[in-house]
């Protein structure tokens, strides 16, 4: 049985907020990531895991379906052992951050 290779999708953004329908644009923006199963690092950087390439690439399609109108969205994809060498230099790990999968549980 082969594995499938568990990758991070991370997006960037930074939507204007200026006027009322921007506001709207980049409450849907963030609506999306949410119910699309990304959860928050920071602001406008929002993290979830993919079960390989395939399931990035969907994502990225559903992530280029909902792009907003106008602002800046960047999108990386790292391995899950890439991810985990993240280092927090000033805060704590989010609850958000702890409840979303650990993958050594799985393995």
């Amino acid at each position: 049985m082969i594995m499938s290779k568990f990758m991070r999708l991370i997006v960037f953004f930074d939507i204007p907020t200026k006027t009322k329908k921007d506001r709207r644009c980049a409450y849907s923006f963030r609506k999306f990531l949410l119910n699309d199963g990304y959860c928050m690092l920071q602001y406008s950087v929002y993290v979830r895991v993919c079960n390989g390439m395939d399931a990035e690439r969907k994502h990225e399609g559903r992530l280029n379906e909902n792009l907003p109108e106008t602002g800046s969205v960047r999108m990386l994809v790292l391995t899950d052992k890439q991810y985990s060498s993240m280092k927090i230099l000033v805060g704590t790990t989010k609850k958000e951050e702890k409840g979303s999968i650990n993958l050594l549980d799985i393995i």
